[in-house]
């Protein structure tokens, strides 16, 4: 492994680590407070997490799955990012997805976008997935 694959091994670990940390204090801590947000937080890591794998994995299946799964993360930051602004009372705090990742200086928005460039690219020119 090397190159773009590693950088992106090793971003979406950074954000495995994170999330999953961060999600798992809230919940065992203050869950109460908000329940939507700190469980987001944790499917979050959840997702990042495969990605991960699947990017360690190799393989043309590995390289669709992350494909799939990184649409999905897109599409999620996209959603959760959306509502964050447009109903801030329904997220009394805040989630990894929460303004698009901006707590995570945007990485969560711009990583999955970065992620699919690299699979589709990387294949067309016969580089192997990390």
């Amino acid at each position: 492994m090397s190159g773009p694959g590693m950088l992106l091994v090793w971003l979406y670990g950074v954000m495995v680590v994170g999330a999953v940390s961060r999600s798992a204090v809230q919940i065992a801590t203050e869950f109460d407070k908000a329940p939507l947000a700190y469980s987001l937080s944790a499917v979050a890591g959840l997702v990042y997490g495969f990605i991960t794998y699947s990017l360690v994995r190799g393989g043309e299946r590995a390289r669709r799955v992350a494909l799939v799964c990184c649409a999905a993360e897109l599409a999620g930051v996209l959603i959760v990012g959306t509502w964050t602004l447009a109903d801030p009372s329904a997220f009394p705090d805040a989630t990894v997805w929460s303004d698009y990742g901006m707590g995570y200086l945007f990485i969560p928005v711009l990583l999955p976008i970065t992620a699919m460039f690299w699979l589709r690219t990387s294949r067309k020119q016969g580089v192997s997935a990390p």
